[in-house]
């Protein structure tokens, strides 16, 4: 009988390490750096790479990444029903307009769904619902800011009566926008709608990942979950 084949390594036709590529993606992504500024930082650290390296690199293994955290982190949260979700939109600049960033978050601060759109009536808010049920199933609350077309949404989908308003209810996803903002302000403008939608995607699965809300825990515990998160890391697409 034969054997079944081992899956080609995506690293197999760079010269670079995987955990070289790692390093890059995590520290463009995670944190608010310029192409450049990763390119320096490297540089002190005996890395000597193009600052167009750096993006090459993010273009090819962000998605890859990405889908890796984002299968385990769905499967582990898949039946737990009993959670709260946090449904706004915010304002994003592309090529000098303004566009609609939709995001879902759950009641810890993880960042279920990142949906770009140039409006935000019922059909786009409808989309953007069925997509974050499809993967993340019903939550027991909703909770938005007084937008109608939410409302209208939740009318077709059956779920007006989970649906809640209120004036400082929707803080939570709020200042998750924070994280995502500091983040765009260093890329200076996105060009392309599809690019803007994958680093969204991208950002939302990395923040995540790294997200060990160090305010709650003592330092000991904060320690470990980032040793934690960190060997996850080293392991994706291994």
């Amino acid at each position: 009988m034969p054997r079944p084949r081992k899956p080609a390594s995506p690293f197999r036709y760079f010269n670079s390490s995987p955990e070289v590529i790692r390093l890059v993606v995590m520290m463009y992504v995670r944190f608010p750096l310029s192409l450049r500024n990763v390119e320096g930082l490297l540089f002190e650290r005996g890395i000597d790479i193009c600052h167009e390296t750096v993006r090459h690199w993010w273009n090819r293994f962000g998605q890859l990444f990405a889908a890796d955290i984002r299968r385990q982190r769905v499967s582990r949260m898949r039946g737990f029903r009993q959670w709260r979700w946090h449904l706004d939109e915010m304002y994003v600049k592309l090529n000098g307009e303004m566009v609609y960033l939709w995001r879902a978050v759950d009641h810890e601060g993880e960042i279920l769904e990142s949906y770009i759109t140039k409006t935000r009536d019922k059909e786009v808010a409808l989309t953007f619902m069925r997509k974050a049920l499809k993967r993340h199933d019903s939550p027991e609350k909703f909770t938005t800011d007084g937008l109608r077309s939410y409302r209208a949404a939740m009318n077709e989908l059956g779920n007006a009566e989970k649906q809640e308003i209120g004036r400082w209810a929707n803080n939570r996803v709020e200042n998750n926008h924070l994280a995502f903002r500091r983040r765009a302000r260093a890329m200076l403008r996105f060009r392309r709608m599809k690019t803007l939608q994958k680093f969204a995607s991208v950002h939302a699965n990395v923040h995540n990942h790294f997200n060990q809300e160090r305010h709650l825990v003592a330092r000991q515990t904060y320690r470990k979950r980032c040793s934690a998160a960190l060997a996850e890391w080293q392991n994706l697409s291994a």
